[in-house]
């Protein structure tokens, strides 16, 4: 059962949210964003409550059954949020992030300045709750979407600023494309997967 990845529906994006909060503890983007592991624990736990139902209407969630890994994919066109979604967003935003919002900023603007321009399904986060980690959940939703990408013949792209998830990304066929450094914060690295 736990081979099977599912599309979230409404009332499993919760536990999708806690997933990708427990998944991203210990992230270097985030930890730089938010330095107090305290204050990160509560700070994850309120984004993902609103970053999930926002990638769930601009693309697809994913899961594991038991909730072990989850992944929030934007469909192609869909990497960068609109007017619309920036103004649902701000304000709770704003609350989460309180003084780390320039940090916060400072990192998206990185980001969106480094993303290619075209048609590509985005990866903007996928994690595996650290108890499961290792197990091979990772790699197993992420090829779940590659897949469909690769029947739709359009690539997929990716940011990390974690190291030890290159080489499992590179396993699954992205390629780093373009890397950078945050002045005085995280190194990150773009990744596009071509279709097979």
């Amino acid at each position: 059962m736990t081979d099977m990845i599912l599309p979230a529906g409404s009332a499993d994006l919760a536990a999708v949210a806690e997933t990708l909060a427990q998944a991203f503890q210990s992230d270097p983007a985030l930890s730089w964003i938010l330095p107090d592991p305290d204050h990160r624990t509560r700070a994850l736990r309120s984004l993902f409550h609103v970053l999930v139902p926002a990638d769930a209407r601009a693309g697809i969630v994913l899961r594991s059954p038991g909730d072990e890994t989850a992944s929030l994919w934007r469909a192609p066109g869909q990497a960068h949020s609109g007017t619309l979604e920036f103004l649902r967003t701000v304000i709770p935003l704003v609350a989460i992030f309180g003084t780390a919002l320039p940090r916060g900023l400072k990192v998206q603007g990185s980001i969106d300045a480094h993303r290619p321009k075209g048609r590509f399904w985005y990866l903007h986060y996928v994690g595996v709750r650290p108890d499961h980690q290792g197990k091979g959940h990772g790699g197993r939703i992420i090829r779940a979407q590659t897949a469909v990408a690769d029947r739709e013949g359009l690539p997929c792209w990716l940011e990390t600023a974690t190291p030890e998830n290159v080489p499992l990304y590179e396993r699954l066929g992205f390629v780093a494309h373009v890397e950078w450094d945050i002045a005085g914060g995280p190194h990150f690295w773009g990744m596009m997967r071509a279709p097979s």
